[in-house]
């Protein structure tokens, strides 16, 4: 039997015609930010994986060969530049298998070993209990909540800050 394999790389070309299918899912990207265009286009992810996947450390999430979905940190600048905002989405087909946990912490582990960064930090938006979830799981802590200081589809939401510091 062969054992579920998960691993992290760049983005190619090869991944563009997943992420359009799966970043035109409501349901994927009901919590994602609104910088992600919608509809989601094949000049969106060509724009992706030439030019977007280049900002920071970004890695497509790779499971049993396939691209399931994506993981970054983008460090802050001047005084912030020791400290990354990370952003991660596994496409529906594989929720519920452990996919973002397990990515999470390889790529938290990653990023403390291979760079600079000091403070990693999450913000979720409120109702995403499954990326809560997972963020606790990796040991990231709430630090705070920012009442109503996300707007979108019309409505306000807290704003879950988690971060995890390099031990």
């Amino acid at each position: 039997m062969r054992t579920k394999m998960l691993e992290l790389r760049k983005f190619e070309q090869k991944d563009e015609e997943l992420l359009v299918s799966y970043l035109n899912d409501h349901l994927l990207t009901q919590f994602l930010s609104a910088r992600i265009p919608q509809p989601y286009t094949n000049e969106s992810a060509n724009w992706w994986v030439n030019t977007g996947s280049n900002i920071g450390h970004v890695y497509a999430i790779i499971y049993n060969e396939i691209l399931v979905g994506s993981i970054s940190a983008v460090p802050g600048e001047f005084e912030k530049q020791r400290t990354a905002e990370v952003g991660y989405w596994v496409a529906r087909a594989y929720w519920g298998k452990g996919i973002a946990s397990e990515a999470l912490e390889k790529f938290t582990h990653l990023i403390f070993n291979n760079t600079n960064l000091n403070r990693l930090y999450a913000s979720v938006i409120e109702g995403n209990l499954a990326s809560a979830k997972v963020l606790e799981k990796c040991g990231y802590r709430l630090e705070a909540v920012l009442e109503k200081a996300l707007y979108k589809n019309k409505a306000y939401f807290n704003d879950l800050h988690y971060s995890k510091i390099r031990s």
